[in-house]
């Protein structure tokens, strides 16, 4: 039988911190006891004595796509904070009803004072919280899928005695292609902001490197309809001839290998910013250096630091329609570096570009996903159903 700790004494109360800023735990707290640990009978597949200890064998699967580490961390972080400070428990020994608490908790994480901040302060700032607020429906449900991955693998290490989450159902939300369809720039909003970034005046060096590197980002986020996270990661060799063709080699959702034709378009446009950087046209296969760089043009930027430069242009944009153009100002300040995907999903359907081949660009795994940018369709649709003309007498009365 295994020595249980003495639990009788008052133990230091936790600060709410990230996880590498955490005091060591209490016996009752690190999981080494946890009560849903398998007997010590059972071989566990993983190097882990705690639940923190599991939890980092589960993060390194990931180390590897910083973009989805960094996601994991998060949900991860969030519910073994709350089983510690809200719930006095150690994370093995969650059950059913807990998680279902939990579930309320992404709700509305409460005292919010404790749990919520305002903005992003760094992870070593004492103004870091794990919330910026309650989580909407979307993402309650993003971060159940994400634990139960987590539940799922240290129950198949031999861990965790179970999981805990596969008892609870989870709706799973359908594809809305009506937010889809909406979360695009229309032909008029997508010229515009094409227009508005071609007029600009070069006033500076650094405004120069600014303009160069949006044009850049704007056709590679047109063009290929790439993830963010794909763009951060591609490499100036990924862009490859074959028969006389340029393709485009990426590992995207999933680690899936996909090749996709790069247009004459873009190759133009890679040709300018590399040309804007002093090299040479074109990529050879030995460059292996970031296709997207800072302004001083030496190094890589994440996916992170694309979307807040997409967003600043947008936002300029925005600003600068304000006045000849509200409609217009208020699409794009609403726009995100995701919707530069649907958008050019959107446009190739649009274009007439065939669904077979529409589908191999935006890499879905399934065609009825494809469908939904389909627009032609419901066009033919909208006609069919005009068939039926009959207008209430009393309409005009």
């Amino acid at each position: 039988m295994p020595s249980y700790p003495d639990t009788t004494q008052e133990q230091p109360v936790l600060p709410l911190a990230p996880l590498e800023r955490l005091p060591e735990l209490p016996d009752e707290l690190n999981g080494r006891f946890g009560e849903n640990r398998p007997p010590a009978t059972q071989i566990c597949q993983i190097n882990a004595r705690t639940d923190l200890e599991a939890v980092q064998s589960w993060l390194v699967e990931y180390q590897n796509q910083p973009q989805t580490f960094r996601t994991y961390r998060k949900e991860a972080e969030r519910l073994l904070l709350w089983c510690w400070l809200e719930k006095g428990k150690a994370f093995s020994s969650l059950n059913r009803q807990d998680l279902a608490d939990y579930q309320q908790f992404l709700k509305d994480p409460q005292p919010a004072a404790r749990w919520c901040g305002h903005g992003r302060a760094p992870r070593h700032s004492p103004q870091w919280r794990p919330f910026q607020g309650g989580l909407n429906l979307t993402s309650q449900q993003h971060a159940l899928r994400i634990l139960r991955g987590l539940f799922q693998y240290l129950h198949a290490a031999g861990y965790l005695a179970g999981n805990p989450l596969a008892l609870i159902r989870q709706k799973e939300i359908r594809q809305d292609g009506r937010q889809i369809r909406e979360r695009h720039l229309d032909h008029e909003t997508w010229e515009a902001l094409v227009d508005y970034l071609q007029h600009q005046p070069v006033d500076s060096p650094k405004r120069q490197k600014q303009l160069e590197r949006w044009r850049l980002l704007l056709a590679f986020l047109y063009l290929l309809a790439p993830r963010v996270h794909e763009v951060a990661q591609a490499r100036m060799n990924d862009f490859f001839q074959r028969r006389g063709n340029w393709w485009w080699a990426v590992e995207g959702k999933g680690q899936k290998y996909a090749e996709i034709p790069v247009s004459e378009a873009l190759i133009a446009a890679l040709k300018r910013y590399r040309e804007f950087l002093d090299l040479p046209p074109l990529p050879s296969g030995e460059d292996d250096s970031p296709v997207v760089r800072d302004l001083k043009g030496n190094k890589g930027i994440s996916a992170n630091m694309i979307y807040r430069t997409m967003k600043d242009l947008t936002d300029e944009a925005s600003r600068a329609f304000a006045t000849s153009n509200p409609e217009i100002a208020e699409r794009l300040a609403k726009t995100s570096t995701h919707w530069f995907r649907h958008t050019s999903i959107t446009h190739q359907a649009d274009a007439g570009v065939e669904l077979r081949f529409l589908a191999r660009n935006a890499r879905h795994a399934s065609l009825a996903t494809t469908r939904i940018y389909m627009h032609e369709e419901e066009e033919a649709w909208q006609e069919q159903n005009r068939k039926q003309d009959w207008q209430a007498p009393w309409a005009e009365e």
